[in-house]
């Protein structure tokens, strides 16, 4: 089972309460985390992306995001073998050759560890704050997803959809032509936008049961038939945290179950008070992943 971690930190859930610690949290705390968890064997850090949030959402939504591509370039000199993930940047925020340039100078900075996560969105103020439409927000990240896949490998990068199109113009440095490509989200849609364009799907805020039931669909079987390589899938269960320090049995039933469903990675919400509480959660899980594969 492979392990995935959301830094700490960049992102504080509201309903996980306030901790201290990340509250007042540096990038010195950041890195720290990142080299043990880089030491016990997870394979991806992942940093996720808000521009802004209303206050009227505060409480179910949060406040604190840090910028993504600062945060993982900061990660990217701490540490020297694990893949830096964006995940997930929204698509409609950002022209696809603008996520490229981004995605690629990260990957350039890292020694070729960048993952470009990606999502849809749902956050309608945050939509209408940078002025982009929301209800067609799903056929306009297809369309992205399709431009990025014509950007990968390309110094001029062509393109022509219904929504974005470009020629004739330089991306240096831009996408390698195996960049990993990974797509968040928690609907069939999402897992047809992965099937269609991604290496990993990610869901989040799913259970097991649940993502297991979106693989199991027929469509979702018809379509992954028709790939020429097998689709990953990181569960992300974002609506509870997990105690590998104080309950251990509990996590390994959840490793069981999401090895059982055919899932191939993970990544948790640990319960934590420190730092050092964090970094002993990140060593615990990884114990009780080996050897789940």
């Amino acid at each position: 089972m492979k392990l995935g971690l959301m830094l700490p930190i960049v992102t504080q859930p509201p309903k996980f309460g306030a901790n201290e610690w990340e509250v007042h949290g540096t990038g010195a705390d950041l890195a720290a985390v990142a080299q043990a968890a880089e030491r016990a064997g997870y394979t991806h850090l992942c940093a996720p992306e808000h521009v802004a949030l209303p206050v009227t959402r505060e409480d179910t939504r949060g406040s604190i995001y840090w910028c993504p591509f600062s945060t993982l370039g900061l990660i990217a000199g701490a540490t020297e073998t694990i893949s830096l993930a964006t995940y997930v940047l929204v698509l409609g925020y950002h022209h696809p050759l603008d996520i490229a340039k981004r995605v690629g100078t990260l990957d350039r900075i890292s020694g070729g560890r960048a993952v470009l996560g990606v999502g849809v969105g749902s956050l309608v103020e945050e939509f209408a704050l940078l002025n982009v439409p929301f209800d067609d927000r799903g056929a306009r990240a297809d369309d992205a997803m399709a431009a990025l896949r014509a950007s990968m490998g390309a110094r001029i990068p062509a393109y022509s959809g219904k929504y974005v199109e470009f020629g004739g113009m330089i991306v240096d440095p831009g996408l390698r032509a195996d960049t990993e490509v990974w797509v968040g989200g928690r609907s069939l849609r999402s897992l047809r936008r992965a099937i269609e364009f991604a290496d990993v799907w990610s869901p989040f805020s799913l259970n097991v049961t649940e993502a297991a039931a979106l693989l199991a669909d027929p469509r979702t079987v018809a379509a992954l038939g028709q790939r020429d390589r097998p689709l990953e899938v990181f569960l992300y269960p974002a609506v509870e945290q997990i105690d590998p320090v104080g309950d251990p049995d509990a996590v390994s039933r959840q490793l069981d179950a999401a090895r059982d469903a055919g899932l191939s990675g993970f990544i948790p919400h640990f319960v934590h008070t420190s730092r050092a509480h964090f970094i002993e959660q990140t060593e615990a899980l990884a114990a009780l992943a080996a050897g789940r594969t």
